[in-house]
């Protein structure tokens, strides 16, 4: 089935939530792109190449050369920069690298939507949110392998149901449907 609204996953290439994205957009055959850290870096080493990733910038200013979260937070700031919309997916309240991604969206002024695991949230509700934005372009974050416990598994698994969602493939004008009562 393809997709006819996410048609381009950007992530910057993290353990966790970010290479789950780019994983699965790999397995659905979706457009996948994204800046990562200077020198491709993440916490299990160097970001593998299959991942279609360019590498921002050491720094943008005189403040970043002496800040050493500087090549994380370019990256951070130019994918939700060049996104239509972010969607953090999360267990715990935003932290760290996460919390500067949706301080970005802010002042970016992009949609986004933090997706809490631990909520009673559903795919649903990011399918209407897609519909509603009439989002092509997502940027998908959240906390790194590290940070949070099984969060690369859940993250795929969200995003696998998300980008098989029947109301994301169908051809005709989808309009958005509230979430089924139990």
């Amino acid at each position: 089935m393809q997709n006819n609204f996410v048609k381009e996953i950007v992530s910057g290439g993290q353990t966790g939530v970010d290479r789950a994205a780019l994983d699965i957009a790999i397995k659905f055959k979706i457009l996948h792109s994204g800046w990562c850290p200077f020198g491709r870096k993440a916490e299990d080493g160097v970001i593998p190449a299959k991942y279609n990733l360019k590498e921002a910038p050491r720094a943008i200013s005189d403040e970043d050369l002496i800040d050493p979260l500087a090549i994380y937070n370019i990256r951070t700031e130019f994918n939700v920069r060049d996104s239509d919309s972010t969607l953090i997916i999360v267990k715990d309240p935003p932290i760290g690298g996460t919390l500067y991604t949706l301080e970005m969206t802010k002042k970016h002024n992009k949609p986004c939507l933090v997706f809490n695991l631990s909520d009673n949230i559903e795919v649903i509700d990011i399918v209407n949110w897609i519909i509603k934005n009439n989002i092509h372009k997502l940027n998908v974050a959240g906390p790194r392998a590290s940070q949070t416990a099984d969060i690369y598994n859940s993250a795929t698994n969200v995003l696998d149901q998300l980008l098989s969602h029947p109301l994301l493939c169908q051809n005709n004008s989808v309009k958005q449907i509230p979430k089924a009562k139990l």
